[in-house]
């Protein structure tokens, strides 16, 4: 019997099957924005493995980890070339990544604690899982839906390792609700941080000096449009686990209602503005 492959490859994807009459420009503008994020994992797992410098079973994940996203942002930045012959992703990731720097060599992570740093990569999980399913569900271009199926699937399997690991260290550390709430409400707060808006300027625009106003404005108008209902209560539930609440219960009914609140009056504003 043929040993099962651990992970889908880029050759899996059907590249074939491209339509061009089907590709949406907002979903253009954000997949390659999303290209040099995800490529740039790898720049994330070696302030992971600085944080947990004597947990060789989490630097191991941490590794595999990245390889993944890395292979998110090669497939993101193949697809963004199909839709746009022009995209020039080499030039715009060394952009990018020239202007985000991570700590080096940290004593310890910057939300704190090995916990906090866990609770937030929890919460960027739960973000791009809901993130390319939504995108996936709302695109009609056959290649990126099946982009976005592999991604949101790798995503919240990745939500699910780093969770095991919380699990593990909230145990060591006794980090408690409060200061996992802290963290994970100033995670939510950095989607709109000078990350992604300066990915959308490096794959996007790049004419004319740096405005990040405009660029996070122009990226989260496009980002939060694709975003359904059931997305944010999906996301909301994951939420919830990681803070060690009820993931069905009426307070994060209510949460999800506020949250579907929040996103539906965030994208009007940003349209009319």
């Amino acid at each position: 019997m043929a040993k099962r492959r651990a992970h889908w490859a880029l050759d899996d994807i059907p590249w074939e099957a491209f339509d061009p009459s089907k590709v949406d420009a907002a979903a253009l503008a954000v997949v390659k924005a999303a290209s040099l994020v995800e490529y740039n994992g790898g720049s994330y797992a070696v302030y992971l493995c600085d944080v947990f410098h004597d947990d060789p079973v989490f630097q191991a994940d941490a590794r595999r980890w990245a390889k993944e996203e890395q292979q998110h942002g090669e497939a993101l930045a193949r697809w963004a070339a199909l839709a746009d012959p022009g995209y020039d992703f080499e030039t715009s990731f060394r952009q990018f990544a020239k202007q985000q720097q991570l700590p080096k060599k940290p004593d310890r992570s910057v939300r704190g604690s090995r916990c906090g740093e866990l609770v937030a990569r929890c919460m960027v999980e739960v973000g791009t899982s809901s993130y390319y399913l939504a995108i996936g569900e709302a695109s009609g271009e056959p290649v990126l839906k099946a982009i976005c199926r592999y991604l949101a699937a790798d995503e919240l399997r990745h939500y699910k390792l780093f969770y095991t690991h919380l699990k593990r260290y909230q145990k060591l550390e006794g980090v408690g609700f409060w200061r996992r709430l802290i963290v994970a409400l100033g995670r939510i707060g950095e989607t709109e941080d000078d990350e992604l808006a300066y990915a959308y300027y490096a794959a996007n625009l790049r004419q004319g000096a740096y405005d990040r106003r405009r660029a996070n404005r122009a990226y989260m108008r496009r980002a939060y449009s694709f975003y359904r209902p059931h997305h944010v209560e999906r996301g909301t539930a994951m939420i919830f686990k990681v803070l060690g609440l009820p993931p069905n219960g009426w307070l994060c009914g209510v949460a999800a209602r506020l949250g579907c609140w929040f996103v539906r009056n965030r994208t009007r504003r940003l349209v009319s503005s």
